[in-house]
């Protein structure tokens, strides 16, 4: 693993990256594992003087043998993009410690420490620059005209998640859905799917959820890869 980050603009804020490179067969996982993954987590010294405020996640594959394994992961290495934020303008050291799981036929829990001597701010760094731009490319797109959530109902027993989708193109294959609820759920065996033209409808089979969970309130997160296309939205709940 490999942390890099570019110094703080005028207002704090701080690009920032966290490389992993999984070895030919092994896979590292997204923010929502699947059935037994290890999601990556990320700890700054609170000595550095700052703040992560967001992991962003490049698209993952979704990696399914329709029976035990239901893997949402990276197989190829990979990129997260940082938000971080810091009050200091000069030069500092950035600690942090990154944990995560690389899996093959187990898991391997892999924790690395980094030590990087930040330059003052408006220092160009080319390479970490170019690492940092490829990594947000790679990011689902928002919502937009041609690729969106239509509408989305829950089922009074919260075991079924009715979608309307637009699509950007006109496929015969289904696209991939994977919906996370709960911290630590995510679901997507989708049952009675639809697909003509760009419109598309599916309801995605809810699993487990906690004891008494209401959803009243609550937002989830949904991603749609759709081809060479991938989406990422939210959905309320009233």
């Amino acid at each position: 693993m490999r942390l890099v980050a570019l110094p703080p603009d005028g207002n704090g804020h701080m690009r920032a990256g966290l490389q992993i490179e999984p070895k030919p067969g092994w896979i590292t996982y997204w923010r929502e594992p699947g059935n037994n993954g290890i999601p990556p987590q990320i700890t700054i010294a609170p000595q550095s003087g700052v703040t992560l405020d967001a992991i962003s996640y490049p698209v993952p594959r979704h990696i399914t043998d329709g029976n035990k394994v239901d893997d949402i992961a990276y197989d190829a290495p990979v990129t997260l993009p940082l938000s971080l934020r810091t009050s200091k303008t000069g030069s500092f050291i950035l600690d942090a410690t990154a944990f995560v799981g690389i899996c093959k036929d187990i898991c391997i829990p892999f924790q690395a420490q980094f030590s990087l001597k930040i330059g003052a701010v408006a220092q160009s760094r080319p390479q970490e620059e170019a690492i940092l731009q490829a990594a947000t490319a790679r990011l689902p797109e928002a919502p937009s005209a041609d690729f969106e959530i239509v509408a989305h109902a829950m089922s009074p027993d919260l075991k079924q998640l009715s979608l309307k989708v637009m699509l950007p193109e006109e496929r015969s294959e289904t696209p991939d859905i994977i919906v996370t609820g709960p911290n630590g759920y995510a679901f997507s065996r989708q049952v009675n799917t639809a697909r003509g033209g760009k419109a598309y409808a599916t309801d995605i089979a809810i699993g487990k959820l906690p004891k008494d969970y209401d959803i009243h309130g609550k937002q989830w997160g949904v991603l749609i890869i759709d081809g060479a296309r991938a989406m990422e939205t939210t959905l309320a709940f009233d």
